[in-house]
């Protein structure tokens, strides 16, 4: 029974390695030139938080899995405020 666990375990985690890498190559290829582009890179972030938020469960943390799947989010929206409202228009 602990080599089927092992077995998820590790699929799990090559998964959310998966993730991660494919949002990053994402984020690489998106140009700067875009129109609010950060908007679009919060949104692929999500992919990544979602990703360690389940890596996490998989290696039985999910106290701090919980304490990432509240902060993020504000995280992510503080940074989005701070830049629609921020100083610097791009008009």
């Amino acid at each position: 029974m602990d080599d089927i666990i092992t077995l998820i375990r590790s699929a799990v985690m090559i998964i959310a390695a998966i993730l991660i890498v494919l949002t990053a190559i994402g984020l690489i290829r998106y140009k700067d030139d875009k129109d609010k582009i950060l908007y679009a890179r919060i949104h692929m972030l999500g992919v990544t938080d979602m990703a360690c938020i389940v890596a996490l469960i998989a290696l039985y943390q999910p106290f701090l899995a919980i304490i990432y799947l509240f902060l993020t989010p504000l995280a992510s929206h503080a940074i989005a405020n701070a830049y629609y409202y921020g100083e610097e228009k791009n008009d």
